[in-house]
């Protein structure tokens, strides 16, 4: 309003080129919208995004689909590396457990990972471990246990049940520690052979399902009872594969850790293996969708 009422005054000062004191105060308080300083943080160019280390402990089933999955996301964000550690599920929990440096945890059955979940039944999380971060948890895949034979074929094993015949000489499986035993030896037990099988000296064991697999490739072992990718990725004969009638289904869980140093960038990823670009992958192998 004083402005409005000093310009409507035709005072002297004003006329001689006198800056009256309103337009002086006028002036002032118009001068720090002017001053490029206040746009100062918008020019400033936004930071480049930090590189990121991800430590992601997978089942050793996983092995070929990540290996080639690592490269897609190469490309979707670069500034993350993906480092692998491919074993069995149940040494994979023991490090974790022990402290080992991990972000994601993709398990091949639920009972190692609900040992690491505290929401789990404590009848299984025993320790009452509290290592999976609440809400990440997701079922992510599934696959098939299978009985595969070497090229071939020599011993003409045909079913499970040819396995308490006189053509089984040697069946490889997982150890009972890993997923793949325990799925195995529940096939063997539903079978009413797995007593008979091992008095008799026909099992050979491996630490994890690529030990068993190359027994069977490399013709040491008759047959042996691994997941349907692991047959197909090493190129193996699959002559009858197990239903639930004989195991339970083998769905794969994937948590981020709550001990995770890179939380986001985990979520993230364990984000993108559920794209349709990574589901075309994974099915090329034989995993499908829970």
């Amino acid at each position: 309003m004083t402005v409005s009422l000093m310009a409507g005054c035709g005072s002297k000062p004003a006329e001689e080129g006198t800056a009256s004191p309103a337009e002086e105060e006028s002036t002032e308080q118009e001068a720090p919208e002017e001053t490029p300083e206040a746009e100062a943080p918008e020019e400033e160019a936004a930071p480049a995004g930090e590189a990121v280390t991800l430590n992601v402990f997978a089942a050793a089933s996983m092995t070929e689909t990540l290996e080639k999955i690592q490269g897609m996301y190469a490309d979707v964000a670069p500034d993350v590396t993906l480092v692998f550690n491919f074993d069995s599920s149940g040494t994979l929990k023991t490090q974790i457990e022990e402290g080992a440096d991990c972000d994601l945890f993709i398990s091949a059955a639920q009972k190692q990972m609900n040992q690491l979940d505290i929401s789990a039944d404590p009848e299984v999380n025993e320790d009452g471990l509290d290592f999976v971060l609440e809400g990440s948890r997701i079922d992510l895949l599934e696959n098939k246990v299978v009985l595969a034979v070497p090229d071939g074929n020599p011993a003409g094993i045909e079913t499970f049940a040819d396995l308490g015949t006189d053509k089984l000489s040697l069946l490889a499986l997982g150890n009972d520690d890993v997923p793949v035993g325990q799925y195995s030896t529940e096939i063997l037990t539903n079978l009413n052979l797995l007593s008979s099988l091992e008095s008799a000296g026909k099992i050979t064991y491996g630490s994890n399902v690529k030990e068993v697999t190359t027994q069977v490739s490399e013709a040491t072992a008759d047959a042996g009872i691994i997941y349907a990718t692991d047959a197909f990725s090493a190129g193996l004969t699959v002559v009858d594969q197990a239903d639930e009638t004989l195991c339970k289904r083998v769905v794969y869980p994937a948590a981020v850790l709550k001990t995770a140093q890179n939380q986001e960038a985990a979520a993230a990823f364990l984000d993108y293996l559920t794209t349709d670009d990574c589901t075309a992958v994974f099915e090329e192998v034989g995993f499908t969708r829970p």
